[in-house]
């Protein structure tokens, strides 16, 4: 790794990753965040998390990304944006999987450290990511889709993109597990609503329409999910098994009120601290695990009270 001047040395060379130290007041250190988008809450609070690592660590970050998470070239501009300010380090959350490749390369050779989070890139620029196990929780998904159909019937996604590498995970590890375990269960539909709720909204009513036994319904982040709530309540549909991911106020509403059988809940805090963490601990030159697993968790009515549930949900 280059010097960064002060940057490097502002922190103790002896510094462990699983307790970094904080930095000097008078060397202000700057680590910009560029996430897939701000509009669920989400996003907020992985900002939240991200806040409070800089508070510890003693350093300046900003937290940005575009209106909506189909803005792939707004999103570089943010990237390119950021990196010409010459950061100690950058976080950054890919809505495509490719397309920022070669400004991250450039930063990379600029000798600023690169922590991907909630949503890598196809390269080993990133020192690490943070980030849930998205394929392991989409198939979690899969598994509670399937007790609920009792192993026969027929399902549908209901996608928020098919670019970044969440969506990617979290569609095959949802189609995976049940391609090899669940053979009675067929998947008729995989469509994409860019996370925006109206758009997922119209197109799982779109699937409900084409297919008035469908058995159930998976949406792989909050904007999809409450897409699929909505079509429900606004067709009148019953019976329908929906399973979703993330955990905003609309969708714990949802599975208390019984419109949605549950979901899997992220830990966004979690995401946003050991960004910042291992930018930290990455200007200090030190070895960083690939992957950094935030952990993810299933819940439904039976357990949205529990205390372990609470802490990782996001309303």
């Amino acid at each position: 790794m280059l010097s960064r001047r002060v940057l490097i040395g502002a922190l103790s060379a002896s510094l462990a990753f699983g307790s970094a130290s904080a930095v000097s007041a008078q060397d202000e250190i700057y680590i910009p965040l560029i996430s897939k988008g701000f509009q669920h809450q989400f996003w907020q609070a992985v900002k939240s998390g991200a806040d409070q690592a800089a508070e510890e660590f003693n350093v300046r970050i900003t937290f940005e990304g575009p209106d909506n998470e189909t803005m792939v070239d707004r999103q570089i501009d943010m990237l390119s944006a950021a990196l010409a300010n010459n950061p100690a380090a950058i976080g950054f959350a890919a809505l495509d999987s490719q397309a920022a490749i070669p400004l991250l390369r450039q930063a990379s050779e600029a000798g600023i450290p690169v922590i991907a989070f909630d949503s890598g890139v196809d390269s080993d620029i990133p020192m690490s990511t943070a980030t849930t196990d998205n394929v392991a929780a989409a198939a979690l998904a899969a598994d509670k889709m399937a007790d609920f159909l009792g192993g026969t019937g027929t399902v549908a996604v209901v996608a928020h993109d098919q670019t970044s590498r969440t969506g990617i995970d979290r569609r095959d590890g949802f189609l995976n597990r049940m391609a090899s375990e669940y053979p009675g269960i067929e998947v008729v539909s995989v469509q994409y609503g860019a996370g925006d709720q109206l758009q997922s909204t119209e197109v799982a009513k779109a699937i409900l329409t084409a297919n008035p036994d469908l058995g159930g319904m998976f949406g792989t982040n909050e904007g999809s999910a409450i897409g699929i709530v909505n079509a429900v309540r606004e067709m009148g549909t019953k019976g329908l098994t929906v399973i979703g991911y993330d955990s905003g106020k609309a969708q714990t509403d949802a599975i208390r009120d019984g419109l949605m059988n549950g979901a899997i809940t992220q830990n966004p805090v979690g995401i946003g601290y050991e960004t910042v963490k291992a930018a930290v601990a990455a200007m200090n030159g030190e070895t960083l695990p690939a992957i950094i697993d935030t952990g993810f968790y299933y819940y439904d009515q039976s357990n949205i009270d529990n205390a372990e549930i609470q802490a990782v949900l996001y309303d």
